[in-house]
């Protein structure tokens, strides 16, 4: 009853007519900048963070949980319209969102996309101010065996279910942590896979490789087959989902919150992995599997539901252990000691305005986003009108812009085209993208994780399972592995006693 009575303060802060306006404009700005290939939240509030140097705190954090919802929404537009993820955690949307936008069903994808941040955003953000004491106490439980294991399971997970095969999968991943080795051993300090070049030692940033194999790849693909024929524009359709669409999409706008929100609080791996575990779910539970990897739209809702969800649970540990677990969490830490601020168990007690104003202003942002972006899903989807060869050149130069932006280094352009070529060969050679992007993101961590936890236990490969949760999580994994193989057998036995 004490959260609900503060939530009501906290709407009397949010909901007065200027801090309305920073909502919006944060809103505006981060839907903006989230359509830029590259220019992802954590950087649109970081570009913003000197902005509000003369702005009241409580005005500023307002303004900042609209960029991270607006920025969230605007990279998944360009990841379902273009292949172009504006930011790491749109990766997976593109997966089912991109077939379905060049099956003339754009709108449709960026219409469930929307909804599935709203219900995902709402549903998060109730389960923020009921749950917040718990789950901290869950992350704080948590150690590396357990991270080790959860990262194991998003590897399996993603090479099992994507591609035509999980050699080819497997391929994939194994690219991606290739790719996640270059730069700087974390603990001893060695160099690796830098070739001796100073610029690659801090390692190859994920949105290079996000943006180099999405758009890059897409783009030199296309512009490889466009020579056997003059492409059409794509139709746009109709811009609102029918009956046979919100039928499909409820449920997996209402399960990628359960996935997202927990994955959110805890430090594995931001968006990332609840977003395509919520596609592994999905895909096992729908009842047409023969559209998926064409355009199923329930592989764009319940991925987007969970990321939303997933960015209400980042701000659990922010706010209650002054732990960041994501990019756009450490810069608004960075933002709350900037007004001499630290987060912490204390800080509900101390800035009680602050807190409950911007976690009330969280759920005024779902209603601006839905009431900004719910009608604009059919301006967004006539990008696609725009002849290809027009719009993949305007893909390509805000690509090496957003690349550029990362460092600011000429030679990350470098590594931008050779990632774009890995791309197009990966599409040669029907390798999926998603399993090398998750490799790139979870790679170091799960390898700085396991270091840590052999170091605990002295070497021994014991010290991995030494936890009930990381048992459970390789309990999973071995069902996921066995589980094709059983069914196979099921399904031969069943033939052999029908003949």
């Amino acid at each position: 009853m004490n959260a609900l009575n503060s939530l009501m303060d906290g709407f009397g802060t949010a909901l007065t007519p200027l801090n309305l306006l920073w909502a919006a404009l944060g809103v505006l700005l981060g839907t903006a900048i989230g359509v830029l290939p590259g220019i992802g939240p954590a950087m649109a509030v970081a570009l913003l963070l000197p902005v509000t140097y003369g702005l009241d705190p409580v005005a500023a954090f307002i303004m900042f949980a609209g960029i991270y919802y607006g920025a969230m929404f605007g990279g998944s537009t360009t990841s379902i319209l273009l292949n172009t993820p504006g930011e790491s955690a749109a990766v997976v949307a593109a997966m089912e969102g991109n077939p379905m936008a060049k099956a003339g069903r754009g709108a449709q994808a960026l219409a469930a996309a929307a909804i599935g941040h709203f219900a995902g955003g709402m549903i998060g953000t109730i389960l923020l101010v009921a749950l917040a004491p718990t789950v901290a106490d869950l992350a704080v439980d948590i150690g590396a065996p357990d991270y080790f294991a959860i990262m194991v399971l998003a590897f399996i997970a993603v090479t099992s279910v994507l591609g035509s095969s999980r050699i080819r999968g497997l391929a994939s991943l194994l690219i991606g942590l290739t790719i996640g080795l270059v730069g700087l051993d974390q603990m001893t300090g060695q160099q690796r896979l830098t070739f001796g070049s100073l610029q690659l030692a801090d390692g190859v940033d994920v949105v290079i490789v996000a943006v180099g194999l999405f758009a890059i790849g897409e783009a030199l693909w296309v512009a490889a087959h466009l020579r056997r024929g003059a492409a059409e524009p794509i139709p746009v359709g109709r811009p609102w989902l029918g009956r046979g669409d919100v039928k499909r999409t409820w449920k997996s706008w209402l399960r990628g919150p359960l996935i997202g929100f927990p994955f959110g609080a805890i430090p594995a791996g931001g968006a990332e992995i609840p977003t395509f575990l919520s596609y592994v779910t999905e895909k096992r539970l729908s009842k047409h599997k023969d559209e998926w990897g064409k355009g199923a739209i329930e592989g764009v809702a319940g991925p987007e539901s969970a990321a939303s969800a997933s960015a209400a649970g980042t701000l659990v540990s922010m706010l209650t252990l002054g732990l960041p677990t994501t990019a756009v969490a450490a810069v608004m830490l960075a933002a709350f000691q900037q007004y001499g601020i630290q987060p912490g168990p204390l800080l509900f007690e101390r800035e009680p305005e602050l807190v409950w104003g911007l976690i009330a202003s969280l759920f005024v942002g779902m209603v601006l986003l839905l009431a900004l972006n719910l009608p604009l899903a059919p301006v967004w989807a006539k990008l696609l009108r725009i002849p290809r060869p027009y719009l993949y050149a305007g893909i390509m130069f805000f690509a090496a812009v957003g690349a550029y932006a990362v460092g600011g280094e000429v030679v990350d352009l470098v590594i931008l085209l050779v990632i774009g070529l890995i791309g197009f060969g990966m599409r040669r050679y029907g390798l999926p993208i998603l399993p090398a992007v998750i490799g790139v993101i979870l790679g170091p961590n799960a390898e700085q994780q396991l270091r840590r936890a052999l170091q605990i236990s002295d070497g021994k490969v014991s010290g991995l399972v030494n936890t009930p949760f990381s048992v459970t999580v390789y309990a999973v994994i071995v069902l996921l592995l066995a589980w094709p193989l059983v069914k196979r057998l099921v399904v031969r036995g069943r033939t052999r006693a029908n003949a």
